[in-house]
């Protein structure tokens, strides 16, 4: 935690206290550029210098899926993995109202007032920024000014949550920097309302409470109609590796949305307000009443819902062959039924499923590219990737990233004093 913290602070000076040079490269690869971006508002210039270091840190995991895709905003159950991959800004408070944002990842920065935050159209990322400090005044919670240097290890848009991680790790800088708190639900509420109202993204709340209420060591299993959670803790002997395609995916499209609104009109028809109170026995008996691929929609939907209860219940007990046989039927409804894999996809499944030690493979995310996730044999970690990674090159030609993940926990806040320790 010391060397990143590290990492952060010497950006920080370079662009904050040195005249606005670019940033040191961190000793780690630097993760993809926020797709669609090209390099925002430009390096910090001119800027006077500040009288010290960053005064606080703040911490923000990503997630992965292990089971319940696009349940979340259907009020169903998701299986969740907050994950090592983070996002980090450090900060030091400013007392003029302006917020001076600088990213190491895209070499790029940002700088509004407080009292009148508008949203861009140029650069997506500042989008996020300017979403969360806005929702937060819109809540009557008070901010204040601040310069800020922001680095992630969460690949962009590879359904990993790089945009919750971002949002929570915000969040929590400006509440330590307000010297207010928020519970972990709260804060996981209003950054998904900054980036369903701001932003623009009609997300469910799974990547922000992920990324707020993550436990180290275990899953969660997250109840999307009341936010009760259930820690679940993987048998031992079984390892979580997350594939990724490098085939980038956007949620502001219209398939995410379409896949929502179909959703809706499906509970609608059904005459329940979610999905998540369809069963299996009531679409059996109505599903003539719904237009075909609102039917197929439905059908995906409510038995994923009940594939992520079987999949804790599975993982906690050891039970690969349950392990395997849901992560099938997972990417099959996925693939039939919900219709978001793409030819990247159905390539990395055929590697993953081909390669030694994999116990369960499936989608992660919403589909439509990205990053899909394993469960391998721990003992066959190291085959299994290399066996990937030769598989799924030969096949499409591009290289992908395969790297094992362990459950790490929510966004967090330090200071000078916690950072050494």
């Amino acid at each position: 935690m010391l060397d990143r913290a590290e990492i952060v602070a010497a950006c920080f000076r370079q662009v904050f206290m040195e005249g606005g040079q670019s940033c040191p490269q961190p000793p780690f690869r630097r993760p993809a550029a926020f797709a669609g971006d090209s390099g925002g508002a430009g390096k910090l210039t001119n800027y006077q210098k500040l009288a010290g270091d960053p005064q606080l840190w703040a911490r923000a995991p990503g997630r992965v899926d292990l089971m319940g895709s696009h349940t979340d905003y259907n009020l169903g159950f998701v299986l969740t993995l907050p994950i090592g991959r983070d996002t980090w800004i450090a900060a030091r408070r400013r007392d003029d109202g302006i917020v001076r944002v600088h990213s190491m990842n895209l070499d790029a920065s940002d700088e509004f007032r407080l009292d009148a935050i508008e949203p861009v159209s140029e650069s997506r990322w500042r989008n996020y920024v300017r979403g969360v400090a806005a929702i937060l005044q819109n809540e009557g919670l008070a901010l204040t000014g601040c310069d800020a240097i922001i680095h992630s290890t969460v690949p962009v848009a590879a359904g990993l949550s790089s945009s919750a991680a971002l949002e929570c790790a915000l969040a929590t800088l400006f509440s330590g920097l307000g010297g207010w708190s928020l519970t972990g639900e709260r804060k996981a509420l209003l950054c998904q309302k900054a980036e369903n109202e701001f932003v623009g993204v009609k997300c469910g709340i799974l990547d922000q409470y992920s990324s707020c209420l993550g436990r180290r060591g275990c899953a969660l299993l997250l109840d999307c109609r009341d936010l009760s959670t259930r820690a679940v803790r993987i048998a031992d002997g079984i390892r979580v590796v997350v594939c990724n395609t490098m085939s980038p995916r956007r949620l502001s499209g219209g398939e995410y949305a379409q896949r929502r609104a179909e959703c809706e009109q499906g509970a609608a028809a059904l005459g329940v307000s979610a999905l998540r109170d369809v069963t299996p026995e009531m679409l059996a008996a109505r599903r003539r009443e719904l237009p075909e691929r609102t039917a197929r929609r439905c059908a995906f939907i409510v038995a994923e819902s009940a594939r992520a209860e079987s999949l804790a219940a599975a993982l906690e007990a050891g039970n690969r062959p349950a392990v395997a046989r849901l992560c099938t039927e997972s990417f099959a409804g996925a693939r039939d039924l919900y219709e978001i894999c793409s030819p990247a996809m159905e390539a990395m499944m055929e590697a993953m499923l081909a390669a030694p030690g994999v116990i369960g493979a499936r989608q992660a995310g919403a589909g439509f590219g990205g990053c899909m996730v394993a469960l391998v044999d721990a003992a066959s970690a190291d085959a299994f990737r290399a066996a990937v990674l030769n598989a799924y090159r030969s096949a499409t030609q591009v290289c992908p990233e395969i790297y094992p993940v362990d459950a790490a926990p929510g966004a967090e806040l330090f200071n000078i004093e916690e950072i050494a320790k």
